[in-house]
């Protein structure tokens, strides 16, 4: 034979038994694993309104400097608000249990141990991780205990040697051709591929959205890293200001911190109306001729 590349010829009923079961599985546990999810979440509990007050002013501080290089807001506004926003920093007036007093040390942030709210974020975090991975778990038990050194499909395009420990896991034949997945890959495939219809099925929020990028990190951390690359990207400036604190906040030293923030984005900030006469006329070629000169 001119050729030394080994030929396989599959079962198609592997394709009815194995390939179909194990996507369609995968599938069913993933919208099951979502709606558990979905019940097991609490309603947020409502912060305080001096609480509430401290996070709002430090998002309004990080947006307003994000987008001081191109900021919509006249100098008078900007100054303003960079001006009251400093101040109130500096003298404690956002702080949730109002400014320091005099010779007293600032309130440190709570213990989250101690903590009774965010005790129940921790307990609810457990929760949601356990329902992500016990699933996990059982299926990939499944997988190896029924399907053990299956040989499912074959990509139909070209790759090179790297791919093979990815694809051929529970194999390990030299071999055989780099494009053949096995039963154990075809699982971690569609644990890492099947976020695109989680987000046709579910939605964008979805649970399962968040799930393999933790998960999988506890089975091949090291070969499926840079498989999971479908986050979300379009991150701005009032999405990130938004967010919620991932835990405890000393709010006094980020306020402190924030004042250098704004007294440095002052220096870049620019207005974006600034000659917004000038460019329009220019951009269709309508400027009077002197000032074109």
């Amino acid at each position: 034979m001119a050729n030394n590349a080994v030929s396989l010829y599959l079962d198609p009923q592997i394709r009815d038994w194995v390939l179909f079961p194990i996507t369609l599985v995968m599938i069913l546990v993933g919208v099951l694993r979502h709606y558990v999810v979905v019940l097991l979440q609490s309603s947020p509990k409502k912060l305080p309104r001096n609480a509430l007050r401290e996070q709002r002013a430090l998002a309004r501080s990080q947006i307003l400097r994000a987008t001081a290089a191109h900021s919509p807001l006249p100098p008078p506004f900007y100054n303003s608000m960079s001006e009251n926003l400093s101040e109130g920093f500096a003298a404690g007036t956002y702080l949730k249990d109002g400014p320091p007093k005099e010779g007293e040390a600032p309130a440190s942030p709570l213990n989250p141990l101690t903590d009774p709210s965010a005790m129940d974020g921790m307990m609810a975090g457990m929760k949601t991780q356990m329902v992500m991975m016990v699933p996990q778990m059982v299926i990939m038990g499944w997988i190896n205990f029924f399907f053990q050194g299956f040989v499912l499909i074959k990509l139909p395009f070209p790759l090179t040697l790297g791919f093979k420990s990815m694809l051929q896991r529970g194999i390990e034949t030299p071999d055989m051709d780099v494009r053949w997945v096995s039963s154990l890959s075809w699982y971690f495939l569609n644990f890492f591929g099947l976020n695109g219809l989680y987000r046709i099925l579910l939605g964008n929020d979805n649970c399962e959205f968040g799930s393999s990028s933790y998960v999988g990190t506890l089975f091949t951390r090291a070969t499926f890293e840079a498989a999971d690359s479908s986050k979300d990207m379009s991150a701005t400036p009032f999405a990130a200001a938004n967010a919620a604190p991932a835990g405890p906040q000393d709010y006094n030293k980020l306020f402190k911190a924030e004042i250098d923030n704004l007294e440095f984005s002052n220096a870049v900030y620019s207005w974006i109306g600034t000659d917004v006469e000038e460019r329009v006329l220019k951009r269709y070629s309508r400027l009077p001729q002197t000032k074109a000169r």
